[in-house]
């Protein structure tokens, strides 16, 4: 049977086959337009970033650190460049303890070393390399060379460490470096500065290094490498060179401190020693001190353990947050309050039998039978008790904070390095905010004696009390102190002066000044330190200060013999010089010593004839001083220019625990008035 087509209908349909197809392809090709257009146009940038990622990599230049140096340009602070072999954890293909056992077969691993690379470990992220040795030497980076193909995510890297020269001198001043740990990443990060941070593994912890962190750091450079598909570098595209941190000049003057550390010996204390007409610091002594060094790689346990429970408190810096009583040294500057509130005046005469009765409670004087009539120019001079405990008592606590404040006690100085002590400086009202048991609020009269002669709740820094110190040698213009003089710029070698605006005058009549100073001037000639400035060709002004460790009962005697070392009263020492026209006015203190005048004063007076005359002390002169056995200088000294820099071995006397004796018997004499 024969099928007749409908012809026109086969065409209808393959008609509109046609249309769809064609209209399916027609928006394929759209979708595809839109789509190439979204990709080429739109996400153009993005997309090009990506694509150049891929193709090659940025790599981070660590800028050199700034070099330190002290203010005749010796270096205190620089770099070399050593080896380090470094493991990347995400990058192994063993267990990471297999590896570390198989390296040590090859390079020596000690136990400290697997030590501090596991602390560095918890604090790196697992793409990071971690140094499990540092410094090699050539020949054990030839020999892990050798073997490299053993050892997939392990690698030999060129890296920059910091070096302090004179490891443990002037390390408080200093500070160091370390590895940046999570907490300062974070911070970081957060930072407008993150960005010249990248491929740094270091930044300052402490001291110098901490504070000018910005000038010390330098400007990260980068380099674009072009990279195979496997990572590897073909080619250098482009590159920005980094730039070497600025220089930082400290005033402190290295062979002042290094002269002031040994004068110390083993002795534990703080001294500051600054010009009072620039507030620039020329020595920043605490002691003991501790070596810079140990902290750069990352410090071992033993280390560390040996430093943080050490009794002598090594990392304390003594000078900046260390608080004592100020003692005796603190009567010159109530005197003066006594003069500008009108509580005193010059010749006011006040009876000393020895003590001083406060209701039922006797506050003994120092000097058994007491100083007679005592007038101000003598209560200085003999450094009298009793005059200052009714000074105290017709003053009042409020009145007294009210003196002291200005003249920077118990307030931050501002010096240029973080973690300064503010001390304690006591009113009613600080009592008040200190305590929360409402009778420990209550300011007790009693309470108020014992702070006329720098006792009770006073407790400052030997920076505070240098700083007042100058103060007053300055005549009343209040300086900053400050630890760097000028930053030197690497690129053009031009030096910005840490020039410090003068805080404030304070209002001090120049009659009143002139009393306290002819005062202070007397007790380096007549008086408690007389001994120690004999023979001096210039005229100095001070005051000796002993500071008690813990309260003596009335009934009970004060004998250093008998107690432990550790809680033997402070030896504390202000002074400037010369009188007329001061370019140096300090404040120390030795712990445990005993009396100011033979322990603290001599260190003095070094201080003085290296400032002023330019003369280093003879050898058996700084043996001397350091145990306590010389007032005035001894032997030949020299002039300061030729002791010899870095310091020879012989030039540096060691005294040794046992060999230090303290003698409590002063060897003053005061004359009587």
């Amino acid at each position: 049977m024969r099928v007749i087509r409908n012809i026109e209908g086969d065409l209808r349909r393959f008609r509109s086959r046609m249309v769809v197809v064609t209209a399916a392809i027609l928006v394929a090709f759209l979708v595809l337009v839109l789509r190439l257009f979204y990709l080429q146009v739109i996400r153009y940038d993005d997309l090009n970033e990506q694509a150049e990622n891929n193709r090659t990599a940025i790599v981070p230049i660590v800028p050199n650190r700034g070099v330190i140096m002290d203010r005749n340009g010796v270096v205190l602070a620089t770099n070399y460049s050593a080896y380090t072999l470094e493991i990347t954890p995400s990058k192994l293909v063993a267990p990471l303890e297999e590896v570390i056992d198989q390296l040590a077969t090859v390079v020596e691993i000690q136990s400290r070393d697997k030590r501090r690379f596991k602390k560095q470990l918890d604090e790196s992220k697992s793409f990071e390399s971690v140094p499990i040795r540092n410094r090699l030497s050539d020949e054990e980076v030839a020999r892990f060379a050798a073997q490299r193909y053993r050892f997939p995510g392990v690698e030999i890297k060129a890296r920059l460490f910091r070096n302090y020269p004179y490891n443990e001198l002037a390390s408080h001043v200093i500070g160091y470096i370390g590895r940046i740990n999570q907490a300062e990443k974070a911070k970081i990060e957060e930072s407008e500065d993150s960005g010249n941070y990248r491929g740094t593994d270091y930044i300052g912890k402490l001291g110098v290094e901490q504070s000018y962190e910005a000038q010390l750091h330098g400007t990260t450079g980068v380099q674009q490498m072009e990279t195979s598909a496997g990572g590897r570098a073909v080619r250098r595209l482009n590159s920005s060179q980094a730039v070497p941190g600025n220089s930082v000049v400290l005033s402190i003057d290295i062979k002042l401190q290094k002269l002031v550390e040994d004068l110390y010996g083993k002795r534990r204390g703080a001294l500051v020693a600054l010009d009072p007409k620039t507030g620039e610091i020329l020595a920043f002594v605490s002691k003991p001190t501790f070596d810079p060094n140990l902290f750069v790689d990352g410090i071992d346990f033993e280390n560390w353990q040996a430093l943080n429970e050490s009794p002598d408190k090594p990392l304390l810096n003594r000078a900046l947050r260390g608080t004592y009583p100020p003692g005796s040294t603190y009567k010159p500057f109530m005197a003066l309050a006594a003069l500008q509130t009108g509580k005193r005046s010059e010749k006011t005469l006040i009876p000393d039998p020895g003590y001083f009765m406060f209701g039922n409670h006797r506050f003994r004087d120092d000097k058994e039978g007491g100083h007679g009539m005592v007038d101000m120019y003598k209560s200085i001079v003999e450094s009298c008790d009793t005059y200052y405990y009714t000074l105290a008592r017709d003053m009042g606590v409020d009145l007294m904070y009210e003196q002291m404040k200005p003249l920077g006690f118990g307030q931050l100085t501002g010096i240029d390095i973080l973690g300064e002590s503010r001390g304690v400086l006591p009113s009613t009202e600080w009592k008040r905010n200190t305590y929360k048991k409402p009778e420990q609020q209550r300011w007790y009269s009693g309470e108020t004696i014992s702070l006329g002669i720098g006792q009770g709740y006073n407790s400052f820094t030997m920076l505070q009390i240098a700083h007042a110190t100058g103060t007053l040698a300055n005549n009343g213009l209040k300086m900053t102190p400050h630890l760097v003089r000028e930053v030197v710029d690497v690129e053009t070698k031009v030096a910005s002066l840490v020039a410090k605006e003068p805080i404030g005058q304070l209002p001090l009549s120049p009659e009143n000044l002139e009393v306290i100073k002819r005062g202070m001037v007397g007790v380096n000639i007549e008086g408690t330190s007389a001994s120690s400035f004999v023979g001096a060709p210039y005229v100095s002004a001070g005051k000796t200060g002993t500071a008690q460790v813990f309260t003596i009962k009335q009934n009970e005697k004060y004998n250093a013999a008998s107690i432990d070392e550790r809680m033997r009263d402070h030896a504390l020492f202000i002074a400037y010089a010369p009188a007329d026209d001061p370019k140096v006015a300090l404040a120390m203190v030795v712990e445990n010593a005993g009396f100011g005048a033979q322990n603290a004063a001599p260190i003095a007076r070094r201080v003085f004839d290296f400032v002023i005359m330019g003369q280093y002390p003879a050898l058996e002169d700084i043996e001397a001083v350091q145990k306590g056995q010389a007032t005035r200088p001894i032997g030949k000294p020299r002039p300061v220019a030729s002791v010899t820099w870095p310091p020879k071995a012989a030039d540096v006397p060691e005294v040794t625990p046992d060999k230090v004796t303290v003698d409590l018997k002063p060897k003053a004499v005061v004359p009587a008035l």
